[in-house]
């Protein structure tokens, strides 16, 4: 255990029963979104949809998306564990099991979950495991978190595409999880849109240079429909 308390294994899952206990208080967190003037959290605007991405450190990843056309808003969170609530210090051990996420509030008449998918596969490596370019650990795994069988579908579809065209680039295996959604905890308030209250900030996104093709050839692939209310 003190191993992990040091750092020293972060790049392995912990074990629920070894993770840390967490808490029953949620942060607080900003009514409004800084750049887009939409919520932070539910109730959405009537007719949105959500999409949980992860794909290395937040700041720079949540950017990605709000500057995507048809985004209502975003915010960063941690999601995959198991511990209750954790604050950014504890998921920086690895003890808690959680990536951190990106949550999307879209406009599906704006742009479709396939959009924001090609986003997502080309704004990062999905191929580098349990890190994402100097930034290494569980924290940093690449995740898609789907909200329905049709978000799943392209999800999985998406990959495969998107195997094909890396693989052809000399890039390895995919390693990014694709599970149902769990549990989302946002994360605290100076993370909520940070790169734009601190414009010279870390940045550790950075993609592969690789396209993925047009969703008519990723394969059977539907737009996933999500109620905000859930």
């Amino acid at each position: 255990m003190m191993g992990w308390l040091f750092g020293k294994d972060k790049t392995s899952m912990v074990s629920r029963e070894n993770a840390l206990p967490g808490r029953d208080t949620r942060m607080a967190v900003p009514a409004r979104h800084a750049v887009l003037d939409a919520p932070l959290a539910p109730p959405y605007p009537g007719g949105s949809e959500i999409a949980d991405f992860g794909l290395g450190c937040f700041w720079g990843a949540e950017r990605k998306f709000w500057q995507t056309p048809g985004v209502i808003s975003t915010s960063v969170g941690y999601g995959g564990g198991h511990t209750p609530n954790p604050t950014y210090e504890e998921v920086c051990t690895g003890l808690t099991g959680h990536t951190e996420l990106v949550r999307v509030v879209f406009d599906p008449a704006r742009v479709s979950y396939e959009e924001l998918l090609r986003v997502f596969w080309e704004a990062h490596d999905p191929t580098q495991g349990m890190r994402q370019g100097n930034d290494v650990g569980t924290q940093y795994r690449s995740a898609i978190y789907f909200h329905s069988p049709e978000q799943e579908k392209s999800a999985l579809a998406s990959r495969d595409a998107y195997q094909k065209v890396l693989a052809e680039s000399g890039y390895g295996a995919i390693t990014t999880e694709i599970a149902p959604v769990g549990e989302y905890y946002h994360a605290e308030e100076y993370h909520q849109q940070y790169l734009f209250k601190n414009p010279g900030g870390y940045c550790g996104i950075g993609g592969t240079n690789v396209k993925l093709g047009d969703p008519s050839g990723w394969g059977a692939c539907q737009t996933g429909l999500v109620p905000t209310e859930e």
